[in-house]
């Protein structure tokens, strides 16, 4: 593909894509040895610096979390030469102190999902990939600076819970949750932040919070309705916030995230049958004899 690698990707909603600012766009329609991505990805320019934006559930929203065919889209960025993603990610907060209206950039993930597909390497091929710090702390911090530059209350570091959904938790699961000392609470940053590792992509959440779950006594309930009224007025921010990025970001930035497979496979290169190498050269293959 003769197109220039992006300066970043970015996961979310489409209406992340209705920007004053991004020009030159243009969609990409991609297949990878994992189906299809959720939408074709739409390429432009913020600053004159080159992004890409996938929307997850599709577009209109059509795909459940747990249908979200996460191998494939972290594969197709991959494919497009990405080495740096933004998830904008919708959640509830499980932390009086992380409001409705505010943005977290987490810096942990606890994986309560039950029936995902959670790694490139399930067949032939075992990795076991080092996961303490899931979250690129170099482009965390990046994102968090150019999140608090558009004046929207922004905090650094939690724990981000992912359940399975759709539906949203009982009060028994929040307060359990609480318990257990998780801070945020969405349906889809597992196990795409670790897909982004194992493709040694370097990846950051920019969460949104829209409510407070259901344990909080003095809150309304979540709702379809409520997240979709505080996403809405949050979507400004979050395009500030990402053009703000565009003109922060060095070109090009090693990263530990970009080697996370150097000492990770212990598949013996001469027991991996020739289809494996093959399905999954783009992210093994500068490994493997």
């Amino acid at each position: 593909m003769s197109i220039h690698p992006p300066a970043f990707a970015v996961i979310g909603g489409s209406g992340l894509y209705a920007m004053p600012d991004l020009q030159e766009t243009q969609q990409i329609e991609f297949d990878t040895p994992f189906g299809a991505p959720s939408a074709p990805i739409l390429l432009g320019k913020l600053e004159g610096v080159s992004v890409a934006f996938l929307a997850r559930h599709g577009m209109g929203h059509h795909i459940a979390p747990s249908q979200v065919n996460y191998r494939a889209n972290i594969y197709a960025l991959k494919q497009l030469g990405v080495k740096r993603i933004v998830s904008v990610s919708a959640c509830g907060s499980l932390r009086e102190d992380y409001a409705p209206g505010h943005i977290i950039i987490p810096d942990q993930v606890f994986d309560f999902t039950k029936q995902r597909q959670r790694s490139f390497f399930e067949e032939d091929l075992v990795a076991h990939l080092g996961a303490a710090d899931p979250f690129c702390p170099t482009l965390s911090r990046q994102v968090y600076e150019a999140t608090r530059q558009t004046g929207a209350t922004t905090h650094q570091g939690g724990t981000f819970l992912t359940i399975e959904g759709p539906r949203f938790s009982t009060k028994a699961e929040s307060h359990t949750f609480r318990a257990w000392g998780m801070s945020l609470i969405g349906m889809t940053a597992s196990p795409e932040v670790f897909l982004a590792r194992e493709a040694e992509i370097c990846y950051a959440t920019m969460a949104h919070v829209t409510d407070y779950d259901v344990w909080h006594t003095s809150a309304e309930p979540v709702t379809v309705e409520m997240v979709i009224k505080t996403l809405h007025q949050n979507t400004a921010a979050a395009q500030q916030a990402l053009l703000n990025l565009a003109r922060a970001l060095p070109p090009e930035e090693d990263c530990a995230c970009q080697h996370a497979l150097a000492n990770a496979i212990i598949t013996n290169p001469a027991a991996i049958p020739p289809a494996t190498r093959q399905k999954l050269q783009l992210l093994v293959g500068k490994y493997l004899p």
